[in-house]
């Protein structure tokens, strides 16, 4: 029985790592790798990704409040776009606006981790949703970083966050530090990833304040 009981045990492991396999060879033959990726305008998303060995140049330890289960690795990002987030999140300080950092880059192998542990919990469909395949991540590129409030720093990221006061301050002011709310509500048909209000992307000020000024994501942003 004590036999039985492990083989059952194991048959969810068995699949995910079978799902997962299946997906590398599926990707293989539709993903383009992308040819930018020191740029602040490079696209990486479920059609684009960065080669398995990248790593920013200029990573660079940010100086913010960050959240207690941060890894050394995620507290990092491009010299640029680390800068900008801490004049972000000082100015959100003066205005009485608390933000943890949650996860800024990281790497392939960190991603894959976080992808696979993900799927082996909720199952591949429902990861999908939220966590993008290694080497089709954001946070490889050093210029995202996952915001949130001090609630959200100790429990897990939810969309309710774009409701709170938090949220709605980085909504509307993110794009004044170069900052784009990458994953918006309504947009899930071009980005291929559900509503994340506490994932900002670095584009630099003017391709910020155009992007939110004209309602539109980073993929419509560079084919106009």
């Amino acid at each position: 029985m004590k036999r039985i009981h492990k083989v059952i045990l194991l048959i969810p492991l068995v699949v995910a790592f079978y799902l997962i396999v299946r997906h590398i060879g599926t990707e293989n033959q539709q993903i383009m790798h992308v040819k930018n990726s020191y740029s602040i305008l490079v696209l990486v998303n479920r059609e684009n990704k960065v080669a398995q060995n990248y790593v920013p140049e200029d990573l660079t330890v940010l100086k913010v409040r960050f959240a207690p289960s941060i890894t050394a690795e995620e507290k990092m990002m491009k010299k640029e776009a680390a800068r900008a987030l801490e004049e972000l999140f000082s100015t959100a300080q003066k205005n009485n606006i608390n933000l943890y950092c949650v996860s800024a880059y990281r790497s392939y192998g960190l991603q894959k981790s976080i992808y696979e542990k993900r799927v082996i919990k909720v199952g591949k469909e429902n990861t999908d949703k939220y966590v993008a395949y290694p080497g089709q991540s954001e946070h490889q590129t050093g210029l995202a970083v996952d915001v949130t409030n001090e609630k959200g720093s100790r429990n897990e990221l939810i969309s309710d966050f774009g409701q709170t006061k938090e949220g709605k301050w980085l909504k509307e002011n993110a794009h004044s530090f170069g900052y784009i709310i990458r994953y918006p509500e309504g947009k899930e048909n071009i980005t291929g990833y559900s509503y994340e209000p506490w994932h900002i992307r670095y584009v630099g000020v003017k391709n910020s304040k155009e992007i939110k000024n004209k309602n539109i994501v980073l993929e419509e942003f560079i084919s106009k």
